[in-house]
């Protein structure tokens, strides 16, 4: 058995788990999003656009847009969870996207066109926990494991 598949009978590896964790909350996420009374102000809801109104939860402004890219994060997580070096990579290519969207979100003018996710004060804020959660877990859950598979070193290598 190599430490990039999940264990025996299924069992996954901890930084599988955690993608697969991080997957399905993205996708419950984009679900919500889409559901007015939970997104408020749904009405106002816009495909792309810094004047979209609606909120996730009253609190992180959302657009149709928005809400896919949360959907399209979570059905990669779930699909990048079958290896751990795939959800490894998941976990830390997520967390530098938020992170990069994070910073996004502090350069730009909440009103203008360029702000077409859109993204307010409480989206930058999570972008930046998400971003260094992400990155964090991928990193303590492989930490001391080898990802690759058993007996493949690089060149040079020794036993």
């Amino acid at each position: 058995m190599t430490t990039n598949q999940a264990g025996p009978a299924g069992a996954r590896t901890p930084v599988q788990r955690a993608a697969q964790a991080v997957g399905l909350v993205f996708l419950l996420v984009g679900i919500l999003g889409f559901i007015p009374g939970i997104t408020t102000r749904y009405g106002e809801m816009e495909f792309a656009s810094h004047e979209s109104g609606a909120k996730l939860l009253g609190l992180f402004q959302v657009s149709v847009l928005h809400n896919l890219v949360h959907l399209l994060f979570g059905v990669a997580g779930l699909a990048l969870a079958r290896t751990a070096p795939a959800a490894r990579a998941y976990l830390i290519g997520g967390g530098l996207i938020y992170l990069v969207l994070w910073v996004y979100g502090l350069v730009v003018d909440h009103h203008s066109a360029a702000n077409f996710v859109p993204l307010n004060t409480a989206d930058n804020w999570l972008h930046l926990f998400l971003g260094l959660g992400m990155i964090a877990l991928a990193l303590l859950l492989t930490r001391g494991r080898g990802t690759a598979p058993a007996g493949r070193g690089g060149a040079g290598t020794r036993p």
